[in-house]
């Protein structure tokens, strides 16, 4: 069985949430037999075909960008070629050129889409997206929402419930590199202690702001990891607020930020917004057994991460709210382990790359025999 995905990014490029789903998803299924590959856009001019980890990746030179959608002049006809020699397209929503790229390449091959987030920030250029997004939704054979929190608040979704069925992400942690201990023991030295962290994109809705409000005129040390276009005004307002227990690291290796989850004391993941549909870091915490501290958004921030079993969650936008939060961790640290502890139960219950992968492929399988059922 052939699969050809199709996202507007990917590694080595990017290194977001969706990426990683789609990693470990390509990872995960090739093992079950699976042939998968990678359409995605590119701003690099060289090392255009690469094969990462068993599964191809094919980039196109990216030419222009609206609205955070890429464009591309190459990719109808390199997408058409790909299509058609694949068994199934997996889409990665949401990508406004990806659903003119069906419609115009005529694609009649099954196919499935896994929604990761609703339209949050461009109101304007959703509405005259609708007709195409309408269209793109009705047209594929199944849609897939992320967590049963998002499935009954997106209203997106629901308009399409009976073609939808949940599958969560899932993480393999044996694919993720170990750190070594010279690495451990430089972030030891650095952050000797216990710290809050974060990783993650630097995006606007990830709450940094409000994280930053919420340790102003404390000493909870608070460690970020990530680099992204709030990065500048983000450590304006750390000067501003004369914040000296937070660190910004940037983006770094995955052996360096393996090191700090596992130093680390607790997760804090402050999202604001309905554009963080699910949480990767989140669920990295998790897998490390970390309690983590989260807002109530009405997404699957609150599907990992369940109120005072796994850790604690806050109204969203809510800097004493979260300052409170954090400082009964922090005092707690008995809570904060047994928290920790459940945290990574859950995972292993609900979130493995494993059971991600046996679910897609048992999709996969139905939808090209014709016998999806309705969910």
């Amino acid at each position: 069985m052939k699969v050809l995905h199709f996202y507007r990014t990917y590694h080595p490029d990017t290194f977001g949430g969706v990426e990683q789903v789609i990693r470990q998803l390509a990872v995960g299924t090739t093992r079950l037999g699976v042939n998968n590959e990678v359409l995605t856009l590119t701003r690099s001019r060289d090392n255009l075909e690469l094969e990462m980890e068993g599964h191809q990746v094919h980039r196109v030179r990216q030419n222009f960008e609206i609205a955070s959608t890429g464009f591309s002049w190459q990719a109808l006809s390199r997408f058409t070629e790909l299509a058609n020699s694949a068994d199934i397209i997996h889409y990665h929503f949401p990508w406004p050129f990806m659903d003119l790229m069906h419609l115009i390449g005529r694609i009649r091959k099954p196919s499935i889409v896994t929604y990761h987030s609703d339209i949050v920030r461009q109101k304007f250029l959703e509405k005259v997206y609708q007709p195409l997004r309408h269209w793109f939704l009705n047209d594929v054979d199944r849609i897939v929402a992320t967590s049963p929190n998002y499935l009954s608040s997106s209203p997106i979704l629901h308009r399409y419930r009976e073609k939808t069925e949940v599958i969560t992400y899932g993480l393999d942690k044996d694919i993720y590199p170990e750190a070594s201990p010279t690495i451990v023991e430089k972030w030891r030295q650095r952050f000797a202690g216990r710290f809050f962290l974060f990783v993650g994109m630097l995006r606007y809705y990830k709450g940094l702001h409000i994280l930053l409000e919420a340790v102003a005129d404390t000493e909870i040390p608070v460690v970020i990891v990530g680099n992204g276009p709030e990065e500048d005004a983000l450590k304006q307002q750390a000067r501003d607020l004369n914040l000296t227990n937070v660190h910004f690291l940037g983006a770094l290796p995955e052996e360096d930020k393996i090191a700090l989850l596992s130093l680390s004391y607790s997760l804090v993941f402050p999202s604001h917004l309905r554009s963080e549909a699910f949480g990767i870091s989140l669920l990295e915490g998790a897998m490390f057994a970390k309690p983590m501290i989260s807002s109530e958004i009405g997404t699957g921030t609150t599907y990992i991460n369940i109120a005072d079993e796994t850790g604690l969650v806050v109204p969203p936008d809510n800097a004493f709210a979260l300052r409170a939060a954090m400082m009964e961790l922090w005092h707690k640290p008995k809570l904060a382990a047994r928290m920790g502890k459940f945290a990574q139960q859950r995972y292993q219950t609900l979130f493995t790359a494993e059971m991600m992968a046996t679910n897609y492929v048992r999709l996969y399988v139905d939808v090209i025999s014709g016998n999806a059922k309705t969910p």
